[in-house]
């Protein structure tokens, strides 16, 4: 009796485990339906002619495929030159971000200096800015430099550092044996070898976190393309869209192609580098 009454408690809990473990794929395949289904959509609309957009009952699978609004779409604005664009300032941030992040965090993280936790608070507090509220003086001062119609706005200031981007990588940072950098140092190594031969190396996931959130900010940044780049030769694909859209008609046909090729990258770079990515996020907050 003993045998069959542990037998049976042991079934239960297994019965248990299974449904809650149903459970939970059926509540997370609902989570990526909600996901896929606005994609699906966009990308089904992409093919379809401008009368089976609003088609009442909806269509989810297009009569025919058709690449008309894609070869539109390119004719209706210099696809090629927005996108050259939009990826110059793109690599431009990626690269500042990292750069400087890493720099700036490994002084907040690693280096002992008097008030530096102060000025790392000081830091925190300017990413409850907006940029609503320092757009206008960043306007007059790019004026005064004479970087208004450049790419200098969107760029340099890259490599000054980011709020978010400092605290990301310093979270990390301090996740790192410290016992590491005290042997570099016994065997002779200074502040700059320590960062670049040790530190850098095992801080992939971290860097790899920032370059997607460099990426993501500045493939989908709308408002400072459209203050500092005052030239039809500087657009980026974000203003692209809203010249298609700014006409007296929507051109609905139009925006859905470019809002495909706007979101696959996004999607291919988070696929490839989603380990980096989550693994990066979770040893960010090891240590405060």
């Amino acid at each position: 009796m003993a045998r069959s009454a542990v037998s049976f408690e042991y079934k239960r809990r297994i019965a248990i485990n299974k449904v809650g473990v149903s459970a939970i794929h059926l509540v997370l395949i609902a989570m990526t339906a909600c996901f896929i289904i606005p994609f699906y959509w966009l990308l089904c609309c992409s093919f379809k002619l401008p009368s089976e957009l609003f088609e009442v009952p909806v269509r989810w699978i297009p009569n025919r495929i058709q690449f008309d609004n894609y070869i539109r779409m390119f004719n209706y604005i210099p696809f090629a030159r927005y996108l050259r664009n939009t990826l110059i300032i793109v690599f431009f941030n990626i690269v500042g971000s990292m750069l400087s992040g890493a720099v700036i965090a490994y002084g907040f993280s690693c280096l002992r200096w008097k008030g530096r936790d102060k000025v790392f608070v000081i830091v925190l507090i300017t990413m409850i800015l907006p940029f609503q509220v320092i757009m206008i003086p960043l306007f007059m001062l790019f004026q005064r430099l004479h970087w208004i119609g450049t790419f200098l706005p969107l760029t340099v200031t890259c490599f000054f550092g980011n709020p978010f981007y400092i605290f990301l990588i310093r979270q990390f940072f301090l996740s790192l044996p410290r016992e590491l950098r005290e042997a570099a140092r016994i065997d002779g190594a200074n502040e700059f070898m320590i960062f670049s031969w040790i530190v850098v190396p095992l801080s992939t996931p971290v860097l790899a976190t920032v370059a997607i959130f460099g990426f993501l900010r500045t493939w989908n940044d709308f408002i400072g393309p459209l203050i500092f780049l005052a030239s039809d030769k500087l657009y980026t694909l974000s203003i692209g869209a809203q010249m298609i859209r700014s006409r007296l008609q929507p051109n609905w046909e139009l925006l859905m192609p470019l809002g495909v090729i706007m979101v696959l990258p996004v999607l291919i770079i988070f696929f490839i580098m989603q380990k980096y990515f989550i693994q990066g996020i979770a040893m960010s907050g090891i240590k405060g």
